[in-house]
């Protein structure tokens, strides 16, 4: 009888045991995992397609200051796009980056295929800054990233039009969001992208 207490008790010591290693295991991998993302901003975890079909992962953004515009060709607010060129040649040595998510969802004003875009851009533009594959920025089918942008505890909120700007700075943090009336050339604007450029 005894021999058997014992028997059980060693069972039960040794259950404890592996409970308290496995334990001790997934609270690393919680903390690691915690970590992680705290040294990684979300604005840097995504990946899509670009305009010619390529993978880009976001990762590659990291130590620029980014302007994330939804774009469209055929919209009262297209005209930015010149702005937003000339902004993007005016601070891109300086580590800084504009790029457009052309999308489809206010007033069909991206009717467009990918060439067609393109080709529209380059043509009427000039446009040299990176454009995605086209997406959706709300809706069921929204883009992950632009549904993390509208989730932002800060800068979050649905989508307003086309052209509506989201600054994100060399870290991967969103610092700012711009209506679509704010014109590339906007003193605001500009004034946000100095401050993030700054060492």
């Amino acid at each position: 009888m005894q021999y058997w207490a014992s028997f059980e008790i060693m069972k039960i010591v040794s259950i404890l045991k592996k409970w308290f290693l496995l334990t001790a295991i997934t609270s690393l991998v919680q903390l690691n995992s915690t970590a992680d993302k705290a040294a990684k901003p979300e604005a840097l975890t995504f990946k899509m397609k670009d305009i010619n079909g390529k993978d880009v992962n976001f990762e590659s953004f990291k130590g620029k200051v980014v302007l994330a515009v939804n774009v469209a060709s055929k919209c009262g607010f297209t005209p930015q796009y010149e702005g937003l060129e000339s902004l993007y040649n005016q601070y891109k040595d300086d580590g800084f980056i504009v790029i457009g998510f052309p999308c489809n969802n206010f007033g069909e004003e991206e009717p467009g295929t990918h060439a067609e875009i393109l080709e529209f851009c380059r043509i009427n533009y000039q446009v040299t800054f990176p454009l995605m594959g086209k997406i959706d920025v709300q809706g069921e089918r929204q883009s992950p990233f632009y549904k993390y942008l509208t989730s932002h505890t800060d800068y979050g909120g649905p989508i307003k039009w086309n052209f509506e700007k989201f600054l994100i700075d060399r870290s991967g943090n969103v610092i700012g969001r711009f209506d679509p009336e704010v014109a590339p050339e906007d003193d605001l604007l500009k004034k946000a992208i100095r401050k993030a450029l700054k060492p």
